[in-house]
């Protein structure tokens, strides 16, 4: 998979992530967020969340190289993995408990934060294995 951004969008894409967390904070604390409009904002926080990884996932990278697609690549493919057993162990454990009325509903979200992690992972440990040769 090739990167599209440019490289100003990795950090700005982690900007916007920390935005997300903090700005329903912050509006509650200013008591703009109410039990009228806290669905709202929580799905606002939400998409802000899924545009910040997404920049990060597609931006490029200072080295950008075929190794680095391919790493990009591996991130898919294992964060693809590890939203599966998540989604599975919250189904596991909600049939465990007998909870017949909670739903996942962010299972793309799960996905792109799991795919910036194994990216960011992958990303640095070619970083050591450079390093190390």
């Amino acid at each position: 998979m090739k990167a599209l951004l440019p490289v100003y969008c990795r950090p700005l894409g982690y900007f916007v992530i920390a935005l997300a967390l903090f700005i329903p904070i912050l509006l509650y604390m200013t008591g703009k967020m109410t039990d009228a409009n806290l669905l709202f904002y929580k799905e606002c926080s939400k998409l802000l969340m899924m545009l910040g990884a997404l920049m990060i996932i597609f931006a490029l990278t200072k080295n950008e190289s075929k190794e680095t697609e391919l790493i990009r690549n591996k991130a898919v493919r294992n964060a693809i993995f590890l939203t599966v057993l998540f989604i599975f162990g919250g189904m596991l454990y909600r049939v465990w408990k007998g909870d017949i009325m909670s739903v996942d509903t962010s299972s793309f979200l799960i996905f792109l934060i799991l795919n910036v992690l194994c990216l960011e992972f992958g990303i640095k440990k070619s970083t050591v294995d450079k390093l190390f040769r």
